[in-house]
């Protein structure tokens, strides 16, 4: 079945990628030449160095490898997503554009004979009344009467020029979107405030605020200067905690741990739970590293702060390795009049919570998507995609995420950091 899946997959990726070309390249020239061949190299190589940049990080190659592959590489990937979406658009404007010069083609040239000019003689011989004269030796295929005419030079210059028209614009806005998204990731998350209401948090604690943010995903792409500016943003914010709920990083403390080291500048107290990329990077290690920045790891674990009960539990992906999320170790003998807030980075871990009682989870995990329609195959995947929602007594926030996992562009869900302000009832 996976092999079966696999040859699907391939064929799905070299037919897409068969089709960008041909109407990017082969459809916008009148012969084979070097622009069809530097076309095919251009897909070729994008797609070598995409696979490369995968390869690359997911087996711990030099990091200089990594960062060479990895803005080439990564970026190719979302190219190649918006090119075969705007290619595929341009099939609904190309028969308008290809047919529209042909309603304003005079119905005659000079030196054409029409069929009003062809003798009655010549009709009484059996002339065809299907052709008409074109000059003196010629015959052309009417239009009217025979279904697929021939294409004449002047069709085929018009077919040519629509081609080039759609692939500009194609190429034009596939660029500008990945630009665009590639600069909103770059220029850092924006704070995001939400308000929750909590029926068990007292008077006294109306108006707490909790940064959540996840998904940061330093690595080859993404470094120093990123989480420099993400601790700017939250300090500036003057939280009471901050919430670190999964997906810090793509590699070893040795290759990230500069790259983490800001962190240690956070103001408020701080916590962490693990992602599913924390176990791709040697999770231990970074629950040490990010203790040894100032935060509290909550490893299947539990603080009980004076206004409510703050949990954490480890990424579904830590079952591999023996340390999967427990959450009768964190919850189990807690007093249920306190309110809970719980940290767990995958949405589809509120169904525990719900049976433990939580008040409150915050997530992250889904990118709300990253790029569109990738918010499509994230609902299918997550109870939850973005944003507040709410299962039986418990409420759920998942978090887009403050930075971008493979390409560094988002479309249609710009990255935030949000500021959850509870609410008391009986404020």
């Amino acid at each position: 079945m996976v092999i079966v899946f696999v040859l699907l997959a391939l064929a799905v990726l070299v037919g897409g990628n068969w089709y960008v070309w041909r109407r990017l390249f082969r459809d916008t020239t009148r012969a084979p030449g070097a622009v069809r061949r530097a076309g095919a190299a251009v897909v070729v190589g994008g797609w070598a160095l995409a696979v490369g940049a995968l390869v690359a990080e997911r087996a711990g190659a030099p990091f200089w490898l990594q960062r060479t592959l990895g803005w080439p590489g990564f970026l190719w990937l979302a190219l190649c997503v918006y090119l075969l979406l705007a290619v595929l658009a341009g099939e609904v404007v190309r028969p308008l554009l290809t047919r529209l010069p042909a309603r304003r083609r005079p119905t005659a040239d000079a030196g054409t004979a029409t069929a009003s000019q062809v003798s009655p003689a010549d009709g009484e011989a059996g002339a065809d009344r299907s052709t008409v004269a074109v000059g003196p030796d010629r015959a052309a295929t009417d239009p009217a009467t025979d279904p697929d005419p021939t294409p004449t030079p002047a069709d085929v210059s018009r077919r040519l020029f629509v081609s080039r028209v759609v692939a500009g614009a194609a190429g034009a806005v596939a660029v500008g979107t990945v630009g665009y998204g590639t600069y909103g990731v770059l220029r850092g998350p924006r704070i995001k405030r939400v308000t929750v209401p909590l029926a068990k948090l007292p008077r006294a604690a109306h108006g707490y605020r909790i940064a959540v943010v996840s998904d940061i995903h330093l690595g080859p792409v993404l470094g120093r200067g990123f989480t420099q500016g993400i601790v700017d943003t939250i300090n500036a914010a003057q939280p009471d905690l901050v919430a670190v709920v999964g997906d810090l990083v793509d590699g070893s403390v040795r290759d990230l741990g500069p790259a983490a080291a800001p962190l240690a500048g956070l103001d408020a107290p701080s916590y962490f739970v693990t992602g599913n990329h924390e176990y791709f990077s040697g999770a231990a290690q970074w629950v040490e590293e990010v203790r040894r920045l100032g935060l509290v790891p909550l490893e299947n674990a539990r603080t009980e702060l004076p206004w409510f009960d703050l949990a954490g539990v480890n990424d579904i992906a830590g079952e591999s390795e023996g340390q999967g999320p427990d959450f009768a170790k964190a919850l189990g003998d807690r007093d249920p009049a306190r309110a809970c807030v719980l940290l767990a980075h995958q949405p589809v871990q509120i169904h525990q919570a719900v049976d433990h009682g939580v008040d409150l989870q915050l997530s992250g995990h889904t990118h709300g998507g990253q790029l569109w329609p990738g918010n499509l195959i994230a609902a299918a995947a997550n109870p939850t995609v973005a944003g507040l929602d709410r299962y039986g007594d418990t409420q759920l926030y998942v978090s887009r995420g403050a930075g971008a996992w493979g390409p560094p562009t988002r479309v249609g869900a710009p990255s935030d950091i949000t500021m959850i302000q509870l609410a008391s009832t009986h404020a």
